[in-house]
């Protein structure tokens, strides 16, 4: 061998293993953030997908990137979280976007709309009918980055003091619901209330409100309405696909490296996942035990419903009359949903129908 081409090529390499390490560390800073919440520890599901994309944030980057989760009040309260981000009080939150529409009613859209998508057609349209993109457009005029990460599935109708089995009886009613469906049901007599989850309880006790909806049976009975309302009614046809978004502040978001941009958009792809999974498989069981304790589960009449969706075109149209942000994403996601039910009347709704009636005949 010659030698001194041994020790050429020796140095060569020890060169170029010196200048990689900056640019490996470069790559991999140490990046502390703080998420806040918009929920309690006490929902697990729900606050918990917050964890859950945090921990895949550390593990994808040796701990390097390090996103620490507060609760719901332990530094803003829960419907404040946004607002924390916006005026980067904070880098990020995870939250539901449809708190907000009393700052504008097009962050509605960033959630679920009374009548609008399931779960999977929110993923469709979000990941690859540009709905994600249509959004982050409005978004950016909050100083906010958006990307989904969590969604509840199909939510339950709300627990009653009373039953309601005509419209009339939405008249005057006290309930505690969130955002945009609280502007329909005034259209027809009720009086919304938005009160975060972990306030709930104690208003329906107290005889404050006369019914409230949260997610479904697994955090409905959590947080124990079982014990101060009787009637259990379904479906929330104002949700029935609520997404959770990750909101990040968006200098806090343009100043991550490409490689961390990426994590995090992953990591909310892994969140994602886990909420609606977790909820579908924790449901059933918690609705078996709810029934079973004495709960009186009550579908929502067609006229009510008739009446709901009637209320929503004209709270919708009223909306887009004025909104120019919200008129163009509403109208792109209806157009999109018109399409969706095309495809699921085809194959997934007569599946589904026919495997229900297969249950019902113990034939499954």
């Amino acid at each position: 061998m010659d030698r001194r081409k041994f020790l050429a090529g020796t140095a060569i390499t020890g060169a170029a293993a010196t200048l990689a390490a900056p640019a490996l560390a470069q790559a991999a800073p140490e990046v502390k953030w703080r998420l806040t919440s918009s929920f309690p520890k006490s929902l697990d599901t729900i606050y918990g997908a917050a964890e859950v994309f945090a921990k895949a944030v550390a593990d994808m980057t040796d701990n390097r990137f390090q996103i620490q989760v507060f609760a719901a009040g332990e530094i803003v309260p829960g419907l404040q979280a946004m607002q924390a981000v916006r005026d980067n009080t904070i880098e990020m939150c995870h939250t539901a976007s449809y708190y907000y529409v009393g700052v504008d009613p097009t962050f509605a859209l960033g959630t679920a709309m009374p009548f609008g998508l399931n779960s999977r057609m929110q993923d469709a349209w979000q990941f690859q009918g540009g709905g994600m993109e249509l959004l982050n457009t409005f978004y950016a005029k909050h100083n906010i980055h958006a990307i989904p990460c969590g969604n509840t599935g199909c939510q339950m109708g709300g627990w009653f003091r009373k039953e309601i089995r005509t419209v009339a009886d939405l008249s005057g009613l006290k309930m505690r619901i969130g955002g945009y469906a609280g502007r329909v049901l005034q259209r027809l007599g009720a009086v919304p209330q938005q009160i975060a989850g972990g306030d709930i309880y104690p208003a329906l006790e107290k005889g404050t409100i006369d019914g409230a909806e949260w997610v479904g049976p697994y955090d409905d009975q959590k947080l124990g309405f079982n014990k101060v309302a009787p009637f259990y009614y379904y479906p929330g046809w104002w949700e029935g696909g609520a997404m959770l978004h990750n909101f990040i502040n968006t200098a806090r978001w343009n100043a991550l490296p490409k490689n961390y941009q990426a994590i995090v958009l992953n990591a909310s792809h892994q969140a994602n996942t886990y909420m609606q999974a977790r909820y579908d498989a924790l449901n059933p069981a918690a609705l078996k035990q709810l029934v079973g304790a004495g709960t009186q589960l009550r579908p929502f009449t067609a006229d009510v419903m008739e009446a709901c969706l009637r209320a929503t075109n004209e709270e919708n149209a009223a909306n887009s009359a004025t909104n120019a942000d919200f008129k163009r994403i509403n109208d792109n996601m209806n157009a999109f949903r018109s399409d969706q039910y095309l495809w699921w009347q085809v194959a997934e709704l007569t599946y589904d129908a026919f495997m229900v009636r297969m249950r019902g005949q113990n034939r499954v």
